[in-house]
């Protein structure tokens, strides 16, 4: 929300809907100690109350659901719906509402909020970057965000993992979570 993307500021004042078609939430988890695999989430729902002119008014919230993970491979993805990992039959949805706003400065932001995963919240900070603003070729007035955070995936009980002959562990830790955001302004 920086005059560099958009000179009136308070022209983004509003309520916004994620649009999932063009909206990615995803992450990134080291494999066996080598590789990144990455994976998004295919289903979910979201909103923005964006305050151009004080951000810290600005509010988040999103919801997904832990049944759409997507790695690419579906012998993992069922792994990931398991037991194991996020016991999606238990715990179906995995929820951000954001608690704070601020401009950092330029076209950055920060978001803190509660995520809760396997029914733990703890707090969440992300990084976010103002893409600018558009109005598609339906009249739709967009904003577009891009953010990072990372997380320990054991502080919400994500634990399972397997000893690697080599030394180490098959799945990291740190998981990076990564956003591009694409919403809607509500008529």
């Amino acid at each position: 929300m920086s005059t560099s993307a958009n000179s009136d500021l308070a022209a983004l004042t509003g309520d916004y809907t994620l649009d999932p078609a063009h909206t990615t939430i995803g992450f990134v988890a080291r494999h066996a100690m080598v590789t990144n695999v990455k994976g998004q989430f295919r289903e979910f729902s979201g909103t923005l109350h964006l305050d151009g002119s004080d951000p810290a008014k600005s509010t988040a919230t999103l919801d997904v659901t832990m049944e759409s993970i997507d790695t690419g491979n579906a012998d993992r993805d069922g792994h990931l719906k398991s037991a194991d990992f996020f016991k999606t039959d238990e715990y179906p949805t995995m929820t951000f509402r954001s608690t704070s706003a601020e401009s950092l400065g330029g076209d950055d932001y920060r978001v803190t909020g509660d995520l809760t995963i396997l029914g733990t919240t703890k707090p969440l900070t992300i990084d976010l970057e103002y893409n600018g603003t558009a109005k598609d070729p339906f009249g739709n007035d967009r904003v577009g965000f891009e953010g990072k955070a990372e997380i320990k995936r054991s502080e919400w009980g994500l634990t399972w993992n397997a000893a690697l002959e080599t030394g180490g562990v098959l799945v990291s830790d740190k998981i990076k979570l990564v956003f591009d955001i694409s919403a809607i302004k509500n008529a």
